[in-house]
């Protein structure tokens, strides 16, 4: 992403976690503006996201056990990417594993940080059109609890706008998908 860098001066890594998915570090940090101080940060490869859209127009989601809030929320089918992946490969994978549909055209959206507060995750989002359904989907990851939905756009902005549990990544994708939708 060609954002303005500026690196802070490290000062001492006090833990580092290696995960499955993503890293873990605390550090003592200098920041550009000179201040000292702890900074805790998770450390993830990124996140490629589909919006998918049948040729009837409907959007295609998920509704997908989390266990980080103990329920189901409802999401565009997305995925992390592996180690040197490209984005596009991740969430054609993807959307073919989570709601067993495949996309002819692809149109890049867009990327935007997570949640850069403790985060340095990127999202690359795409819209997914000419869907075909697939004759015999890939399989699901094991750990995966999840059921399709189809929504027009405007049953998915009410959801939004009702307060029904809808993740940040799909949202943001959502509006930047909208001037495309029909």
């Amino acid at each position: 992403m060609p954002l303005g860098r500026e690196l802070p001066q490290l000062l001492k890594q006090r833990l580092f976690h290696k995960g499955r998915k993503f890293d873990f570090e605390v550090n003592r940090l200098r920041l550009p503006n000179k201040s000292e101080g702890e900074w805790e940060c998770i450390r993830h490869p990124g996140g490629a996201l589909a919006v998918p859209v049948t040729p009837e127009g409907k959007l295609v989601l998920v509704r997908q056990y989390r266990f980080a809030i103990q329920g189901r929320i409802l999401e565009f089918p997305a995925g992390t990417l592996e180690h040197n992946e490209d984005p596009l490969a991740t969430v054609q994978r993807e959307i073919q594993e989570e709601t067993g549909y495949s996309a002819q055209k692809w149109r890049k959206l867009g990327e935007f940080f997570l949640a850069p507060g403790y985060s340095d995750e990127i999202i690359y989002a795409f819209l997914a059109q000419d869907l075909e359904k697939l004759e015999t989907p890939p399989p699901q990851d094991g750990d995966e609890d999840m059921e399709t939905v189809l929504l027009t756009p405007e049953e998915l902005e009410k959801a939004i706008l009702d307060g029904e549990p809808v993740d940040a990544k799909s949202i943001s994708s959502f509006f930047l998908a909208r001037p495309f939708l029909v």
